[in-house]
């Protein structure tokens, strides 16, 4: 988030906690000698004894969960919508390995001229939208 840019080359065929171990390997070691702090949703996957075991052992990583219905507060999830709208949306792909290289060249691409998002929203906004969620979900 400080700097906007895409640190982890990690496309996965699925979303394992193996996987996601491996994920955060990449992005811890693509950020050397610094506090993490990683924003995920509330998916089991991420919860996972291997993930919190992982997690033991790096205690410079830590991990924040948004509520659940707020995966738009996660940059993340931000960033599949922006990827999926500018390049993946009405594309053709002849084999995994060609979406593959289309996430690649655009994240190489959106790199160049990262930059952090910035929330126009106050935080009492946002929290009474998280608030108005929990309420309509229960």
């Amino acid at each position: 988030m400080l700097t906007g840019k895409i640190s982890a080359d990690a496309c996965y065929p699925r979303h394992t906690n193996a996987e996601f171990v491996d994920f955060l390997g990449q992005v811890a070691a693509a950020n050397p000698n610094v506090e993490l702090h990683v924003v995920c949703d509330n998916y089991a996957t991420h919860k996972h004894q291997n993930v919190k075991d992982w997690l033991a052992a790096n205690p410079r990583v830590t991990m924040h969960f948004t509520p659940t219905c707020c995966s738009w507060l996660n940059m993340v999830e931000i960033f599949f919508g922006l990827i999926t709208r500018q390049a993946i949306r009405r594309g053709s792909f002849t084999s995994v390995d060609d979406l593959e290289n289309t996430i690649r060249t655009y994240t190489d691409s959106y790199n160049q001229s990262a930059h952090p998002f910035r929330w126009v929203k106050t935080g009492d906004y946002l929290l009474g939208k998280i608030k108005r969620n929990q309420t309509i979900n229960t």
